[in-house]
């Protein structure tokens, strides 16, 4: 397996750890993202033909396998995790799939769109274009946040991981869109339950030695 991508954005990290949860081990072509986000370039892989051959929509990350190309960051997770056998970070207990699959869902559909705001106005916006963050924009997004927030509080209530006892994909995938959390300044502060998961997924080797603060000068 060979993965296209950049391991500073968080669907790559969500990828890269993803992978080192179930020890899955990839060959890496690495792209800049910000080549060509603010301005036209004739090296960013958004306009690189060979890339767009492999992955339409311009994005990152891709996973190329034979003559499986595959975008969207979920589908690659759940992909490898099969091409490579049996995992406790991705089971083959239907229930217990279903439920995985179901919060995979939920954080394409949802929590990643809430999270990104918060990336968007407190870290993309002051230090990558540096301009100010939008406070109506983030007032707006608060109780939208919230709601989503809530239900993921209450999913880890008396257990520690979003799917049972061990951490899997799950967590890897919806912890993927809060990874600057400190510099996005999400809202958790009623949410004991987020915050202490979130800790110990900070302790996981896979998610800490994905960290990509240092990589884009944040600590």
């Amino acid at each position: 397996m060979k993965l296209h991508y950049d391991p500073c954005t968080v669907n790559c990290r969500k990828v890269i750890a993803g992978l080192k949860l179930m020890n899955i081990e990839f060959e890496s072509e690495i792209y800049d993202y910000f080549d060509g986000l603010l301005e036209p370039s004739e090296t960013g892989f958004r306009t690189l033909p060979a890339y767009l051959a492999i992955n339409p929509m311009a994005e990152l990350p891709t996973l190329s396998d034979g003559d499986l190309n595959l975008w969207e960051s979920n589908a690659i997770l759940q992909y490898a995790a099969d091409a490579a056998g049996p995992s406790a970070a991705y089971p083959q207990d239907l229930k217990v799939r279903a439920d995985i699959n179901r919060w995979l869902l939920w954080e394409s559909n949802s929590w990643f769109a809430s999270c990104y705001v918060y990336l968007v106005e407190n870290v993309v916006k002051p230090y990558v274009v540096k301009t100010d963050p939008d406070a109506g924009i983030l007032e707006a997004e608060d109780v939208k946040f919230e709601k989503l927030a809530s239900i993921l509080n209450t999913r880890l209530d008396n257990q520690p991981w979003i799917s049972g006892s061990e951490p899997t994909i799950a967590d890897i995938v919806v912890g993927a869109p809060m990874h600057l959390h400190s510099y996005q300044k999400l809202p958790l502060s009623n949410h004991a339950n987020i915050r202490a998961w979130y800790g110990r997924l900070e302790e996981l080797p896979c998610w800490s030695s994905t960290d990509v603060a240092p990589l884009l000068g944040l600590s």
